[in-house]
């Protein structure tokens, strides 16, 4: 559903996006992550026909971005991080004026604007005046229009941002809700959001693409620096002593606490060493206070990745966004 090849963008000197490419099957919702500077808005701004590419090429259901723009845009319902609405024009008022834009007949407009306001929550304040919504409903005003002439795909630049926690929840559910019928590229710095709603991550770094796959295998790229974190009630030197005799134990930092001593065991690549650790403790006779894995995170992963563009060169780095 969205092809991208080779895909360059130089601002005069500076190369913000640098040969990418990669493509998302229909009814995917995949997360588009990328610190400040990476390139990832200027992908976006691709995507929706608001920037040409300086190489390569992108399509949207098959129309090319470039030469098939009308036709790309089309099959694009676009929600931009700040949602340009009228503030002035009332729900209903404002989604049949993004109807005429789009050349809908009325009768189209209402049965799509029922639609959406029933999908979007809307039903109840459609008639309000935007100007006197709440952000988070707001933000559902900018979903509905992005969703009123059934696009294909729907881009989404950060949804959630600015939101409480009880209007993130609404607009995640929201999403999840829209996966199938639409392809949706969401972008969004909240990486928990990512990895609740997204059934595919691509990061990108340094206008590169870092990083591709599901939430789940991401997180097992770092698997092998996670630690096992174990609270004893023992005499720290005994227990670094005990604990790096051991068989595929990398390494073992022990912190010394109140009335005993906290152990962070790094384990080598797919080994469990729980069992082991709390056989040895048994035969040592100390007691456990407390043991669990600390488990690996997609923000673990997104900063690992993206360490590299930290020391990149303004050059390589500035524009990229």
């Amino acid at each position: 559903m969205i092809q991208v090849k080779n895909l360059v963008k130089w601002y005069g000197p500076n190369r913000a996006v640098d040969d990418i490419s990669f493509e998302v099957p229909q009814g995917q919702i995949v997360g588009f992550l990328g610190p400040n500077g990476a390139g990832k808005s200027t992908t976006l701004r691709i995507l929706t026909g608001y920037l040409p590419p300086t190489g390569g090429s992108a399509s949207i259901a098959g129309c090319d971005v470039l030469t098939q723009s009308i036709e790309a845009r089309r099959q694009i319902g676009y929600l931009p991080e700040s949602t340009p609405l009228y503030p002035e024009m009332r729900v209903e008022e404002f989604l049949h004026f993004r109807g005429k834009l789009m050349n809908m007949t009325r009768a189209d407009r209402n049965k799509a604007i029922d639609y959406v306001a029933d999908r979007c929550g809307l039903v109840q304040i459609r008639r309000r005046i935007i100007g006197q919504l709440s952000k988070g409903n707001r933000q559902r005003v900018g979903i509905a229009q992005a969703l009123l002439h059934d696009p294909k795909v729907l881009i989404l630049d950060e949804p959630t941002a600015g939101l409480d926690p009880v209007q993130i929840g609404a607009v995640r559910n929201l999403i999840t809700e829209l996966k199938g019928k639409h392809t949706i590229l969401l972008s969004s710095h909240i990486l928990p959001e990512i990895e609740k709603t997204a059934d595919r991550v691509l990061i990108i770094a340094g206008g590169k693409i870092k990083a591709d796959g599901s939430p789940a295998e991401l997180r097992t790229q770092v698997a092998q620096g996670a630690r096992i974190l174990i609270e004893l009630k023992a005499e720290p030197a005994a227990v670094r002593k005990a604990f790096t005799g051991l068989d595929h134990v990398v390494s073992v930092e022990v912190q010394a606490r109140e009335g005993g001593c906290r152990a962070i065991v790094s384990p080598q690549d797919d080994c469990d060493l729980r069992e082991t650790l709390g056989q040895t403790a048994l035969t040592n006779g100390w007691l456990i206070r407390e043991m669990r894995n600390e488990t690996a995170s997609l923000e673990q992963f997104f900063i690992q990745i993206t360490a590299d563009q930290e020391h990149a060169t303004p050059s390589e780095a500035s524009l990229a966004s």
